[in-house]
């Protein structure tokens, strides 16, 4: 059993130093990056998994998947209006107003439809409102991310 420990720590010895990637002043981690895109991706598959298994009219699956994707879009829309407003790009006051504006529809859109569906069960409601948010705010994760590191990049 000792032999097995020591050609253990024999190959940690030749494999050597390991070169550590550098990160940029500003960069995410990349920990923090890989969890932000799970999540967008574990949202929006419990989400469009749900729907798809759910025992609803196509015309009302259709109805909450127009919603993801309009509640993902706006989201990203408003995390770019914010942050060009916060760097000093020029960002006009109708499109932040929208992009706030679409963000609030479709949040409150989800919740009327939840409210009113009468064919989902309480528990199925909270399910698709927690994909639902969990995916917003994995979007908005990504999109910071992203940005990040494009400007942390450009700065070298």
């Amino acid at each position: 059993m000792t032999n097995d420990n020591e050609g253990l720590f024999d190959r940690e010895k030749q494999n050597g130093p390991k070169m550590k990637i550098e990160r940029k002043d500003g960069e995410p981690t990349t920990a923090f990056k890989g969890a932000s895109l799970a999540a967008l991706i574990i949202g929006i598959s419990a989400y469009l998994i749900g729907l798809f298994n759910a025992a609803m009219e196509l015309n009302e699956k259709g109805y909450y998947f127009a919603i993801l994707i309009f509640g993902l879009y706006s989201s990203v829309s408003l995390q770019k209006a914010v942050r060009d407003k916060e760097e000093g790009i020029p960002v006009t006051n109708i499109y932040y107003g929208i992009s706030w504006f679409a963000l609030i529809i479709s949040i409150l859109l989800m919740a009327i439809g939840l409210y009113n569906a009468g064919s989902i069960i309480l528990s199925e409601k909270g399910f698709y409102a927690m994909a639902f948010v969990l995916s917003i705010f994995a979007a908005i994760t990504v999109q910071k991310n992203v940005r990040d590191t494009q400007k942390a990049r450009e700065v070298d």
